[in-house]
């Protein structure tokens, strides 16, 4: 038995106006500094006044929320006592909200123990809405709630399938900002979502058509995206293709990408989508020794097809390579400025922290730890796995 759960998703240009005939009394906006410089806080708090509700908004969501931050903003919503709670921004963003959601209905709870097994009983005090300001995370649909331990040093791999949000509101609008790094990071996250999504052990009927849809999308449109960002149908295309991939791999689930790229930004502060794209082809050639029948389908899907399966997932790595380097992306983790040095210090945590991420235990080829100390070793100096 399977379960494919989402919110109702308002998209397309001028979704923004959903807002309008909200209903509710007090909303807290749970977001960053930046989006309140940029003016689309405004957007949605003038909204939310024309539907009659008061806002208040809690702007100290940083890159990678710390449990810290989502137990201040728990803090601000018990005071203020909303009965919407609004995610706005990238992933961030709404994974704080997700848990700020979740401690303000439950503030006993220590968020590090949000987990997929308990019942929460949210939704007697608040429901959640959510607004991606960027295209990639998928979080407006998920619910995964990834926070950071900053004391350990780690990402904390949360969730529960009743914090997925009420509401998801994608209007490309919102994203017209992103500048190119932006863009590039946030798309390579997607599309490490969708090609995950559609090869892990548990993908399903119900979400494949969607994980190779949101990869044509995001081939054709994230260059275009982040070559011109006024392209106004590539950032519609881009950001229908980040909620795609979204509900995608949030109904199965991520794999090694995500195990492997979380560890490295925690250790080294490294944004997510750029750490998570950089170890996709990696983790492309190791899974597909074993078990390449799945990407041999995608590669076939994008016009490289080899010979046989195996050869097809060594050009699906190659391309996925190439396209990485076309937005400007690094294709080794010595390109990110990390010494040898620092690595190899840090080595044994990486490896421990990814092995025991919880996005490993869909990897369609568990890995030894010593092939995953390998695998590390070969992503910092950029060399290919034989497949």
């Amino acid at each position: 038995m399977w379960y494919f759960t989402s919110p109702e998703i308002i998209f397309g240009e001028g979704a923004l106006s959903a807002l309008d005939d909200l209903q509710g009394d007090r909303a807290l906006i749970v977001t960053d500094g930046t989006l309140v410089q940029l003016g689309l806080v405004e957007k949605v708090t003038r909204r939310l006044d024309r539907a009659g509700i008061a806002t208040r908004i809690f702007d100290q969501v940083e890159p990678d929320p710390s449990l810290r931050t989502v137990r201040s903003g728990a803090e601000v919503a018990l005071r203020d006592g909303p009965d919407w709670i609004v995610g706005l921004g990238g992933g961030s963003a709404m994974d704080a909200a997700k848990a700020i959601w979740v401690l303000y209905e439950h503030p006993e709870m220590d968020p590090a123990a949000i987990n997929p097994v308990v019942a929460l009983g949210l939704r007697k005090k608040a429901r959640l809405l959510t607004i991606p300001t960027t295209s990639g995370t998928g979080a407006e649909v998920t619910w995964a709630i990834v926070l950071t331990d900053t004391e350990g040093r780690r990402k904390l791999s949360l969730g529960n399938r009743e914090a997925t949000a009420d509401i998801a509101i994608v209007d490309p609008e919102m994203a017209m900002e992103m500048p190119p790094q932006l863009t590039a990071d946030t798309g390579m996250d997607a599309l490490t979502h969708a090609i995950e999504g559609y090869t892990c052990t548990w993908h399903t009927d119900m979400t494949d058509g969607i994980c190779r849809q949101a990869i044509r999308l995001i081939m054709n449109a994230l260059p275009r995206a982040y070559t011109d960002g006024e392209d106004r149908e590539a950032r519609e295309r881009m950001h229908n293709a980040a909620t795609l991939a979204g509900l995608g791999f949030g109904n199965a689930l991520a794999s090694m990408a995500h195990a492997m790229g979380h560890t490295l930004g925690a250790v080294f502060h490294i944004p997510h989508g750029r750490a998570v794209g950089l170890m996709l082809p990696y983790t492309i050639e190791f899974i597909a020794s074993e078990s390449p029948a799945r990407f041999a389908h995608l590669a076939d899907m994008l016009d490289c097809a080899g010979r046989d399966a195996r050869a097809s997932a060594r050009n699906l790595a190659a391309r996925i390579r190439t396209f990485s380097v076309d937005l400007g992306q690094p294709t080794a983790i010595e390109h990110l400025g990390v010494s040898e040095e620092a690595y190899e210090a840090n080595l044994e945590k990486l490896v421990d922290d990814a092995f025991n991420d919880a996005s490993m235990m869909a990897s369609a080829r568990p890995p030894s730890y010593e092939e995953l100390q390998a695998l590390f070793v070969r992503a910092y100096h950029g060399e290919a796995v034989d497949v």
